[in-house]
């Protein structure tokens, strides 16, 4: 677990593609999409400049709504977040919370343990498909 919860991964692809994979996979495994936000976009609309970054909102109630039924804190860390971004050198990274840092925010049990880990799984497996060339 990275110290302060950010866990960020560099991606072989640039910032649109690497966005469009991670929402076509997220949608393949069934989660939905609740909101695709590009800051970059919403800069300009204000004559401002940023380097691409585009957030994708995640989830699922069916792994979200027990780690809320154990503490309804939690929510405002859910549904997740993945952020794409391009870094000044024009290289592109995903971001995302690593579950393990959410649980210990809020102090979720060992109860919660097989739900964490399979979030931490299913979060990496789904970035390294998303990130990596085949």
């Amino acid at each position: 677990m990275a110290p302060d919860g950010l866990m960020t991964v560099s991606s072989n692809y640039g910032p649109k593609e690497t966005i469009n994979r991670l929402e076509t996979e997220i949608m393949a495994k069934g989660m939905t999409i609740f909101a695709r936000i590009d800051h970059a976009a919403g800069a300009a609309q204000v004559g401002l400049p940023l380097r691409p970054a585009e957030l994708l909102i995640f989830g699922s109630a069916k792994v979200g709504t027990p780690l809320m039924q154990s503490n309804q804190e939690v929510g405002i860390d859910l549904p997740l977040k993945a952020l794409v971004w391009e870094d000044a050198a024009g290289k592109t990274w995903l971001s995302y919370n690593d579950p393990r840092w959410i649980a210990k925010r809020y102090g979720l049990g060992p109860e919660m343990n097989q739900t964490i880990d399979a979030m931490v799984a299913g979060l990496s497996t789904l970035v390294k498909k998303v990130t990596e060339r085949r």
